[in-house]
C-alpha cells in the first residue's frame, strides 16, 4: 500500500494577498506561512491545508498558469448561510445564492480571487436519520 502523508491544494493567483483574504474571512484557516509569492493556510484543527501561489513564480509551469478550469473546490461547512451572509458583507463574487439540491445539500457557489469555482456546501439530509 502507498501512504499518503498530507495532501493539499495550491491555488494560483493574480493576487495572493487577496486570495489569502477570501479564504480565511470565510474559513477557519490560520496563515502559517505569508509572503508576497506564497501563503500557506491551515484549518484551526489542523486536518485541512491549502496553498496559495503567485501564478506567475517560477515554481508554477508557465503551461499551468492560466485560469483555472475544469475542477473546483467544495467546502462542507455547517451554515452554508452564514458563509453567504460574510461573502455578502465582502462584496465577495456570489455565482448561485444557497438553494437546496436534490442530493441533501444545501448549496452556493462563489469565484474566489484567481478565478478558482468555490463549491460551499451543508448537509440538509443527515445520514442516520
Amino acid at each position: 500500500m502507498k501512504k499518503i502523508d498530507r495532501l493539499f491544494v495550491n491555488i494560483c493567483s493574480n493576487n495572493v494577498s487577496d486570495s489569502k483574504s477570501f479564504y480565511t474571512k470565510l474559513f477557519d484557516f490560520d496563515v502559517q506561512f505569508d509572503s508576497d509569492w506564497f501563503v500557506h493556510l491551515v484549518s484551526k484543527g489542523e486536518k485541512l491545508e491549502l496553498g496559495i501561489i503567485d501564478r506567475n513564480s517560477d515554481l508554477v509551469p508557465e503551461q499551468y498558469r492560466d485560469n483555472p478550469q475544469g475542477f473546483y473546490l467544495t467546502f462542507v461547512v455547517v451554515d452554508v448561510d452564514a458563509i453567504f451572509e460574510a461573502a455578502s458583507q465582502e462584496n465577495l463574487e456570489i455565482l448561485a445564492k444557497p438553494e437546496n439540491t436534490f442530493y441533501g445539500q444545501r448549496r452556493m457557489l462563489l469565484k474566489d480571487p484567481s478565478g478558482a469555482l468555490v463549491d460551499i456546501s451543508s448537509p440538509t439530509v443527515h445520514l442516520d436519520e
